[in-house]
């Protein structure tokens, strides 16, 4: 950018002084990743992000920001991503901003996975976990003494000694709780701990109160048992939220620490954030592909099940393009960087699996509309109760505190804040365990949603290689004279000649030249020979000589026989199970090609399409797409070239395969790495199963609300009871969320070999047609 302007130089020089004087900021500003396009990423850790209502705080106060292009909270992983429009941003007011609303925020970036990993927050709320019950359990015997008949003054001593051990064990097990409220309070908003913490406080000082003035009754044990059991659900949460976010963990240990640098002879290690591209490194036996390399020079054996799912290995050799976290085996690798590793295959895989949580769809937007109206709305609840009750009790205040306490216990919202997000987690880990990666975790709700189902042909239900079929091309001189022509082209159908044809011998090849959409030409014995189009080949052949044809290829010397090749395009292996198994759950599939009629058609019938349509340009698809919306149709498009990026952005949602072009893949929803068109079946079954449980997560919810509320409101639920409910929800609810890791009979095996083995092929279809004509 360039910077021209006065002020412009003011402000720089004021920020650069500033930084030179704070060397927090600097730190700060370096922790930025630079984008292409001149925007600047931040990734901060916001421990105190607990739930749904603290996802739209976070989001809300941080996008009016100048500067600020986009401002995504992650509930899993606890991190708040914040991308700049420019260098010149200054991200220090992010932070100031955050702790401002009561979200102190530290940078982090994706590297530091593993090190968040280990500093779980679950250990600490275990260790709170374990002071309240070994209080409450102490706690429990000196009530039983006073519940068997203990009067005046051994009563009072109990009720002291229980004190005594409650106050300081609520202080402690507590803070987790009283921390989160009294940040939000500060900040001038309420969260789920607000009404949580004013309920543990009340019990506790009222049975004090209690204690102090000789009362009869005070409820240490279930304040403290209360904390117990609100920690064994915040404690289950944890660990859950830590089982959901395992695969992103999984994919950042793959990542290489380091990388060694191969510069003038000499080896130097170097950080893994300071390879860029065009360096030269060395990988080492055992070790993994740092970042996107090239290999220059080795042999070795490499385990790319990362990226294609297959454990055979794969040997390397020179000029192979090779993904970062890729293992080498057996031997030294000198490979030259492509990316960096913010770009890379890896980086690329855990944007996709965080984008699984961050990305939110319907079912999440009402989840979180609902959690930030809970808290005023309990608050209203517990307010009305006490009145209420203190009003119905002639002036009770004891009685109606001890019913508002339970109402403000028994409404917690976090059952209702964390089940969709980890739906979503466990969903988009289950694909990547199958081989699909999920761009966008409202794709998931999406893609329950379809019923019309379009493919691309090329490269999506065919394999995209072509191969020869058949050819009249003469054995010897003429043969080896095509085979020679193609073999000067990277045309597909160029190759599939050169392995089709017979090797021979060398000719001498002159003045060779590719025509673009003619084919290739050259000068072999003296004499112009063309292999390609048959028409642009006609034009040199012998007129009358050879049949005529259309498609395919065609071979001529200058004056001879126009011979020809016909091209097979062969399906892949799991079209024709692929299509019955969408067809078998209600979809309608449809294949869309920019082909010509001929070779479509063959497809179609081949796996018994009625519905397809051929010489669609890619405003066509996108018509076609736009039509079939307007009549209510949700469409999914499954494609994989350069033409059908825009058809793959304009679907409800998208899928392309790993071998698809950048423009596809970036805008798919999904990307298979693996081979098998079954990876759609797959993932449609998954959707529907995953929506099925965000539908009764909603539904617990609602009933015990439903249940729970009018009762506490009633004065019929204590504090404990109240505390015990709650728990049971939140872990029922999340229970009810992982069912979705579990592998059911129809998706047994689909980690190893996809939907297949659950959804019968079409096995007929697929022995009678193998191949159909290119």
């Amino acid at each position: 950018m360039s910077c021209c302007s006065p002020a412009y130089d003011l402000a720089v020089a004021e920020e650069e002084a500033v930084a030179s004087a704070d060397p927090q900021r600097e730190e700060l500003r370096r922790a930025g990743r630079g984008g292409e396009d001149g925007t600047v990423t931040y990734v901060f850790s916001v421990p105190a992000i607990h739930c749904g209502a603290c996802l739209a705080t976070v989001e809300r106060a941080l996008t009016p920001l100048p500067g600020v292009l986009s401002a995504r909270a992650n509930l899993t992983l606890r991190r708040v991503t914040v991308v700049l429009d420019r260098a010149e941003v200054s991200p220090v007011p992010i932070v100031e901003t955050l702790a401002r609303i009561g979200f102190p925020a530290t940078p982090v970036d994706l590297g530091d996975l593993d090190q968040l990993g280990r500093e779980r927050q679950s250990t600490r709320l275990l260790i709170a976990l374990a002071v309240a019950g070994f209080a409450a359990a102490n706690i429990m015997l000196l009530s039983v003494s006073v519940w068997s008949g203990a009067q005046a003054a051994t009563r009072d001593l109990f009720h002291l000694i229980s004190a005594l051990i409650a106050v300081p064990t609520v202080a402690f097990s507590g803070q987790v709780f009283f921390r989160s409220a009294f940040s939000a309070l500060r900040a001038g908003r309420l969260n789920m701990d607000v009404p949580i913490s004013l309920a543990l406080l009340l019990a506790l000082g009222m049975s004090l109160a209690e204690s102090l003035t000789g009362g009869t009754e005070a409820y240490f044990d279930a304040a403290v048992t209360l904390t117990f059991f609100l920690l064994v659900g915040r404690y289950l949460d944890q660990r859950m939220r830590e089982r959901a976010r395992s695969a992103v963990l999984g994919i950042a240990r793959l990542a290489a620490k380091g990388a060694t640098r191969v510069e003038g002879g000499s080896l130097s290690y170097i950080p893994l954030d300071e390879v860029e591209p065009g360096m030269i490194l060395r990988v080492p036996a055992g070790g993994r592909m740092p970042v996107d390399a090239r290999v220059l020079a080795g042999e070795s054996d490499l385990d790319r099940s990362l990226v294609t799912g297959e454990s055979a290995p794969v040997l390397a050799t020179p000029g192979m393009r090779v993904e970062a976290g890729v293992l080498n085996r057996t031997g030294p690798l000198d490979v030259e960087a492509l990316t960096d590793t913010r770009h890379s295959f890896l980086a690329d895989i855990m944007a996709m699996m965080e984008a699984a949580e961050t990305g939110r769809g319907a079912y999440v937007r009402i989840a979180d509309r609902m959690a930030r109206l809970y808290a005023p709305a309990v608050h209203i609840l517990a307010a009305a109760a006490f009145l209420f009750w203190l009003i119905a009790s002639g002036g009770d205040w004891y009685h109606a505190l001890y019913t508002a306490i339970a109402v403000l216990i028994v409404t917690c919202p976090c059952a209702l804040g964390l089940a969709v997000p980890v739906v979503h987690v466990i969903g988009a880990s289950r694909l990547f365990e199958a081989g699909i990666l999920m761009k966008d975790g409202s794709a998931l709700e999406r893609l329950a949603e379809i019923d019309t189902v379009l493919f691309d042909k090329t490269g999506t239900l065919t394999t995209g290689t072509p191969r020869l079929a058949a050819t009249d091309i003469a054995e010897g001189r003429d043969s080896d004279a095509a085979r020679a022509l193609a073999a000067r082209s990277t045309h597909p159908a160029s190759r599939a000649v050169v392995e089709g044809l017979p090797e021979g011998a060398d000719l001498a090849v002159l003045d060779a030249r590719e025509v673009p959409g003619c084919g290739v030409e050259a000068k072999i014995d003296g004499r112009l020979a063309r292999l390609g189009r048959p028409s642009w080949v006609a034009e040199i052949g012998s007129p009358g000589l050879g049949a005529p044809e259309t498609s395919g290829l065609a071979f001529a010397f200058s004056g001879g026989r126009t011979a020809h090749v016909a091209l097979e395009e062969a399906l892949r292996p799991d079209a024709a199970s692929t299509i019955a198994a969408l067809e078998r759950a209600g979809l309608v599939p449809e294949l869309l090609s920019g082909d010509a009629e001929a070779p479509v058609r063959r497809v179609a019938e081949a796996l018994e399409l009625a519905r397809f349509r051929s010489g669609q340009t890619p405003a066509d698809k996108i018509a076609r797409i736009r039509a079939l919306q307007a009549g209510g149709a949700r469409v999914m498009m499954v494609g994989d070239g350069l033409n059908d990026a825009p058809s793959l952005a304009a679907a409800d949602v998208s899928m392309a395969p790993a071998s698809a072009c950048d423009a596809g893949r970036l805008a798919a929803d999904f990307v298979f790495t693996r081979d098998s068109l079954d990876a759609v079946s797959f993932a449609f079954t998954l959707a529907r199963r995953a929506r099925a449980l965000v539908r009764q997560n909603f539904a617990l919810a609602v009933l015990y609300n439903a249940v729970a509320v009018p009762l506490a409101m009633a004065g019929l639920v204590t504090p404990l009871i109240a505390a015990i409910a709650m728990s049971a929800s939140s872990i029922l609810v999340v229970a009810n969320s992982l069912r979705l890791s579990v592998k059911d009979r129809a998706g047994r095996g689909a980690a190893a070999a996809g939907p297949a083995q659950a959804l019968p092929p079409r096995t007929e279809r697929a022995a009678r047609a193998p191949a159909v004509a290119a």
